[in-house]
């Protein structure tokens, strides 16, 4: 099985199927992680703040997968955007991984109240320059967020990654991601469960037509949008279903349907609102 790759506006590449370990105990992260690699999974995406970077690590370092075949993302979490604890969170972060270079960085939140994002970009400018990092980008960052960083530095992030799933699909940042080459990351591609998602006549009519599970159909729908996505689950069967979605497309009516899920008023959020974030 192949996984297909999205291409970065920095001329770097992402397998679009990952792995995430978002609330994975640090216990068990280890685990998980190698169930994941023994799937088929390259791209794994943590977070200093999920307390689990020396699992994910460990798994790393007992895989015997090549480093070049792995695409690894963390995030520099809120307290560290001022002065120079970039610097300090990168190296931390690079030593619980137990690598000497993360293929993503990115911003965790742009914590506006503490109007600091601006300058943790410019640190992450430098993390990405003296090779730390091969690419840089950042995650819930809505559009005044992205037009100051790149206002400020005239470098454009390689992704944003939002929360993104059928019933909030986030046009508008969408809408500027495309237009300035910015690959979106969808968090949350499931709704977390939060609503009846799977329960919906568009989804649940596509697994029926298609003989998958309404949790592959959300996945392939966000393939299909181009979306680059990295369902989480700590169950084997589970972790191997969302993988397995390349053996089928849902057609152009069956992508309107469950486009058309989002009432484009906000209402189906299921994660904070990153003003509200700080």
């Amino acid at each position: 099985m192949t996984i297909p790759t999205v291409r970065f506006n920095d001329g770097n590449s992402i397998p679009q199927l990952g792995f995430g370990v978002f609330k994975v105990p640090a216990d068990e992260a280890e685990r998980a992680v190698t169930l994941a690699f023994e799937a088929g999974y390259r791209h794994i995406d943590t977070a200093a703040i999920y307390g689990n970077e020396e699992g994910v690590g460990a798994a790393i370092a007992a895989s015997g997968i090549p480093r070049s075949e792995l695409f690894i993302t963390t995030k520099l979490w809120n307290d560290r955007h001022h002065d120079d604890e970039p610097d300090a969170a990168i190296a931390e972060s690079l030593e619980k991984l137990g690598l000497e270079q993360v293929d993503l960085y990115l911003v965790h939140w742009p914590t506006p109240a503490k109007d600091d994002y601006e300058h943790a970009w410019e640190k992450m400018i430098g993390i990405r320059d003296r090779g730390l990092a091969r690419s840089i980008g950042v995650s819930n960052h809505l559009v005044p967020h992205l037009e100051r960083i790149v206002a400020a530095t005239g470098v454009v992030p390689a992704v944003d990654q939002i929360e993104l799933h059928p019933a909030y699909q986030q046009r508008d940042v969408t809408d500027w991601a495309a237009a300035h080459d910015v690959r979106i990351e969808a968090w949350s591609p499931l709704g977390q469960g939060k609503y009846d998602l799977f329960g919906t006549a568009p989804v649940a009519d596509a697994a029926a037509a298609t003989g998958r599970t309404p949790a592959q159909v959300v996945l392939r729908w966000h393939l299909q949008k181009g979306n680059i996505v990295f369902p989480k689950s700590v169950h084997e069967g589970r972790i191997r279903e969302n993988l397995d979605v390349f053996g089928f497309e849902l057609s152009d009516a069956q992508i309107a349907a469950i486009d058309a899920l989002d009432p484009g008023d906000g209402s189906g959020r299921v994660g904070s609102h990153p003003d509200d974030v700080n």
